[in-house]
């Protein structure tokens, strides 16, 4: 009962920060409304005795990629007024998008009154079950070159996120490394012979 209840508060909890990101005007709070998205779903893994992925959850998305979201956002000046303007032209999409999702709920809802169990209930771990072991046996046997795979796409998302804040704007200054490297101290030092007056 306890679990049911935790559930559905962390759930609703979750699906109301999920609005908030398509819904929120500034960029700057969506990302704050998909940081409280991942810690909710962190929990959501507690309950179904994931402790692993649900503390990776939080470590890798919430402190590093949403921190780097955030960032990013903040420097990439974004024209919010040029945004809104092309809101309603995808809000056709979006409402399909819900309206498949209100009926996939609909049916999970009335599946679980008819009585049917589809989901076979989660099987409580035996003891001395790692699923740190079991995730780490499965990703660097079964899924090896899927998981270099997104690194190296996470590599490449990077890469392009400095690339984008790097463009070249009026009234940027930049850096010219080679310019620094070669500088000589006659450019930049000049030693000045100061009279000293006598003392009177």
């Amino acid at each position: 009962m306890l679990t049911e209840i935790l559930f559905y508060t962390f759930a609703t909890v979750l699906v109301g920060a999920a609005i908030g990101v398509v819904m929120s005007r500034n960029p700057v709070h969506s990302v704050l409304f998909l940081v409280l998205c991942f810690c909710n779903a962190a929990v959501l893994w507690l309950l179904i005795e994931a402790e692993f992925l649900a503390i990776v959850l939080v470590l890798v998305y919430v402190g590093a990629v949403m921190v780097l979201f955030l960032f990013v956002v903040m420097m990439l000046d974004i024209n919010i007024e040029t945004l809104r303007e092309g809101f309603t032209r995808y809000a056709p999409l979006g409402g399909l998008i819900a309206l498949i999702v209100i009926i996939e709920f609909y049916y999970v809802l009335w599946v679980k009154r008819l009585g049917l169990d589809v989901t076979g209930g989660v099987a409580p771990m035996p003891e001395g079950y790692s699923n740190t072991e079991a995730v780490g046996a499965v990703l660097y046997t079964d899924y090896v070159y899927p998981f270099q795979l997104a690194a190296v796409v996470l590599l490449i998302a990077i890469v392009a996120a400095i690339s984008l804040t790097m463009r070249r704007r009026p009234g940027l200054k930049t850096q010219d490394v080679s310019m620094q490297v070669a500088v000589r101290r006659q450019d930049r030092v000049r030693l000045v012979k100061v009279e000293v007056e006598g003392e009177q």
